[in-house]
């Protein structure tokens, strides 16, 4: 069956061709960016351009790019305050879906439930790692809050990453009046079960291998603390973000409101940004800056005049992809699962290479939206160098199969009634982006402040900047957040230099 991608209902297309400020590409940063530039009262295109939606529908039902892990928004304030600013805080916390239990560990010879009641996760670990079950649930516990301490620090927000000296100087010095940024995750790797619980580490960052103790701690406490499930994924969390940004009078281009919503070609007015340019289009949108929300490598292909724009090109190319998640869904009837599996498992893999496997369980649903309480998906990822797409189909056809073996394994008796195998690399080549990375891993050449900086939001095109998951990689979705809020900031610092564009 051909393979479509899900909708989104949005209003019809641009009102003008002249805006303040323009966000192309469909990452978390960028919404958020164009959602609080509508709020504050400035006009503002979001253009989708690579967007795939909250899933892709393959043999009737929209299934997921992948699992997805979103914090409560009490272990982000400072994102929080952005949501209450747009009136988005009780949609949020109302939507948020917790797992049951919050997650589930399966080891060779362990199988553990972590519960929400302090009571029942000391109980279970004592059941099943006897005098060792004290300190794991001490560090378990400790762990869980220990992002607590860096929240004073980001409140303050810090100019992450910094730009030149003085902004450097400026935080070096923010830097050393935090002691908590300095701490190491409680949780040590040195025990099978804290091992993998560390393990789960990528899942919820886009460093390939973390290593500063922000990094390594502030995404994993606020996970521990309750890992929930937005409707969706993160994309159902952008597609809430644009909905408040048409109500607030943004202007958003999308697949569901256009046939012209790819950008071809980035246009300039000498070294700095003028316009986009539309794919089947003869209409250039113009605005005083450019928000980038898509990963630097697809940016780069908008930029035609590599000579003129080399030192762009240069900034953007100090970003490497080394791995991606790889995922394959299985849509099964709810009561051929095992009894007693839970709703997000962690899972240590007999395959050394897909070691840990994320699994998240949650009800099938169909392209209209509705939930089927009669079925589940069970989804299913792991972590593979980014080289594999340029293997072939072939290749990923049997890491596929790994991930079956692995689902084999964890479900022995439930391949007989299974209604429909899917992998999103493979079956949902029909939606535009999902050939790209739902969650890639990255190394960068620069100076990383913290750990958790990666490329630079000013670029050397001074009105284009960046708000991608590329910004703050080693604070995962809460970098994303966190980059869209400091891209609204520049923007209107660049707004109040120079008069606001006339529709």
């Amino acid at each position: 069956m051909a393979t479509q991608p899900a909708r989104l209902q949005v209003p019809s297309g641009p009102s003008r061709h002249v805006y303040d400020a323009i966000v192309v590409g469909s990452q978390l940063g960028g919404a958020l960016t164009a959602a609080l530039l509508a709020k504050r009262k400035h006009r503002v295109l979001l253009i989708d351009h690579d967007g795939t939606g909250t899933g892709y529908e393959h043999g009737g039902y929209v299934l997921p790019y992948g699992p997805s892990i979103t914090p409560p928004l009490k272990a982000m304030p400072l994102v929080e305050e952005a949501f209450t600013e747009l009136g988005l805080t009780t949609t949020v916390q109302r939507s948020l879906r917790p797992h049951q239990p919050e997650l589930q560990l399966v080891l060779p010879r362990h199988r553990v439930d972590l519960q929400p009641d302090p009571a029942r996760r000391r109980a279970e670990l004592v059941r099943e790692f006897g005098d060792a079950a004290e300190g794991l649930f001490a560090a378990l516990t400790t762990t869980a809050s220990q992002h607590e301490e860096s929240n004073a620090f980001l409140k303050e927000q810090p100019n992450l990453p910094p730009d030149g000296f003085f902004e450097a100087w400026g935080l070096k010095k923010k830097i050393g009046q935090h002691e908590g940024l300095e701490k190491h995750p409680r949780l040590s790797n040195n025990t099978p079960p804290g091992a993998l619980l560390r393990g789960l580490l990528p899942f919820l960052i886009h460093l390939d291998e973390a290593s500063s103790p922000l990094s390594l701690t502030r995404p994993l406490s606020q996970a521990l603390q309750s890992p929930q499930r937005f409707p969706g994924g993160n994309e159902g969390l952008r597609e809430m973000i644009v909905k408040r940004l048409s109500e607030l009078g943004g202007d958003v281009l999308t697949r569901e409101n256009s046939d012209s919503y790819v950008v071809e070609e980035i246009t300039f007015d000498g070294a700095r940004f003028s316009g986009v340019k539309l794919v089947r289009s003869d209409v250039v949108y113009r605005a005083s800056c450019l928000v980038s929300a898509m990963d630097s490598s697809a940016l780069r292909r908008l930029i035609t005049d590599r000579k003129r724009h080399r030192s762009l090109l240069e900034h953007l190319d100090a970003s490497t992809n080394r791995s991606l998640l790889f995922a394959v869904n299985w849509v099964v009837p709810a009561n051929a699962l095992p009894r007693g599996m839970g709703e997000l498992l962690l899972v240590e893999s007999e395959d050394v290479e897909l070691r840990p496997l994320l699994i998240q369980v949650h009800p099938a649903r169909t392209p209209s939206g509705q939930e089927d309480e009669s079925l589940r998906v069970v989804c299913a990822a792991a972590f593979v160098p980014a080289s594999v797409r340029d293997l072939g189909e072939e290749h990923m056809q049997v890491l596929a199969q790994r991930i079956d073996k692995e689902l084999e394994t964890l479900m022995p008796f439930t391949l007989p009634h299974r209604v429909l195998r899917s992998a999103p690399y493979l079956d949902a080549g029909g939606v535009r982006g999902s050939r790209l990375m739902p969650h890639p891993l990255y190394t960068f050449e620069a100076e990383a402040f913290l750990g958790v900086t990666g490329l630079k939001q000013r670029t050397p095109a001074k009105n284009i900047l960046l708000a991608g998951r590329e910004v703050l990689p080693g604070l995962g979705l809460e970098g994303e957040f966190l980059a869209g809020m400091r891209a609204a900031r520049l923007v209107q610092e660049m707004l109040k230099k120079k008069t606001p564009t006339a529709g």
